[in-house]
């Protein structure tokens, strides 16, 4: 399993890995088998898998990004990347490697192209609905390319943990706001949750905030100020609580994000981080908006006034829709196809 560089990539191979190991534990496995991780000792790979016993084996290579660098930066890490080929190589000859699953990611290149170089069985999945480079250049020569956002795709199911659909319910008069800006915040997300604050108060809808974890002091201080009363946080491990308890969100769109509101079938208005690689959140969000799923401002774009009309809708259409067309058990339908591949 390789792949990372941020959390987008590693949630999907924590997923994967999850499913796998459930799947061993149900049946007597083959002693030989064995779960390897390969990432990077740049982006969060390491803080996500270093000490993960469920990988019998874990290797973390010197790269880093190739697009986001200057000329001579850019030879520097192709360099880097080409050592680490190599040693991708002897890993997969070594461990007698029979599938590479890759999530994208700089993080994900030596192994990736080590699969293809040794004829060894490549599984990729993108999570956005603009490809990444490196998914891009390897999507012909994959065994299988999982995408959510793809009708060729052999899984459409996005791995989404099984608490997100079991929390799935009919939303109809927003009554509960959550305010999604990842764990780092963002600006402008903050920004409109405390211009409306007053007029949701009034309106006595209850606000949730993920305003950054750098940003709660601030944050919290402006609703005190305002005598508001709101859950304010950064990084969580109660984000299935907090959605479940919410009726509409206002959020990023990165993909994760994105398939966890749409299993708990929360109607969302999507503020796409403006500077992702390839504009991805926009496109991501416009896979929803596409079906009347979602609704999407751009951050120059963002209307306080229209977004308090929408708070006013009933959202039981959309809601529905959502609960209709995200797929269960994406985690296991990729485990299973990776161990087919095995035989």
């Amino acid at each position: 399993m390789t792949g990372g560089g941020t959390g987008g990539h590693l949630a999907i191979i924590r997923a994967v890995k999850e499913a796998l190991v459930a799947g061993n534990s149900e049946q007597v496995a083959d002693s030989s088998e064995m779960l390897i991780y390969v990432g990077s000792t740049k982006g969060q790979d390491k803080q996500w898998f270093d000490h993960d016993e469920d990988f019998a084996y874990k290797y973390f290579f010197d790269t880093r990004g190739v697009v986001n660098q200057g000329g001579l930066g850019k030879i520097k890490s192709l360099f880097m990347m080409a050592g680490a080929t190599l040693k991708s190589i002897k890993l997969i000859h070594k461990h007698k490697a029979k599938v590479v699953f890759s999530v994208g990611g700089f993080s994900a290149a030596p192994m990736a192209f080590a699969a293809k170089l040794t004829g060894t069985p490549l599984v990729i999945h993108e999570q956005n609905a603009a490809l990444g480079s490196l998914n891009k250049l390897l999507k012909p020569y994959a065994t299988y390319f999982i995408s959510s956002y793809l009708e060729e795709s052999p899984i459409k199911a996005y791995p989404v943990k099984e608490i997100f659909f079991k929390n799935a319910h009919l939303r109809n008069a927003v009554k509960t706001v959550i305010f999604l800006g990842g764990s780092q915040g963002a600006k402008a997300i903050n920004t409109l949750a405390l211009s409306i604050a007053p007029q949701l108060k009034q309106n006595g809808i209850r606000i949730i905030h993920q305003a950054g974890t750098n940003n709660i002091e601030e944050v919290q201080k402006a609703y005190d100020d305002l005598d508001i009363e709101a859950e304010v946080f950064g990084f969580t491990t109660k984000l299935a609580v907090y959605m479940n308890e919410a009726d509409f969100a206002i959020a990023r769109a990165g993909a994760s994000t994105l398939w966890e509101l749409s299993a708990t079938a929360v109607p969302t208005l999507y503020i796409p981080y403006p500077y992702a690689a390839s504009d991805h959140q926009y496109h991501n969000a416009q896979f929803l908006v596409k079906q009347n799923l979602a609704w999407i401002m751009r951050e120059n774009e963002i209307d306080k006034e229209k977004v308090l009309i929408l708070l006013d809708e009933n959202m039981s259409a959309v809601s529905h829709g959502l609960m209709e067309i995200v797929e269960k058990n994406g985690s296991q339908k990729i485990a299973t196809l990776l161990k087919d591949l095995e035989i």
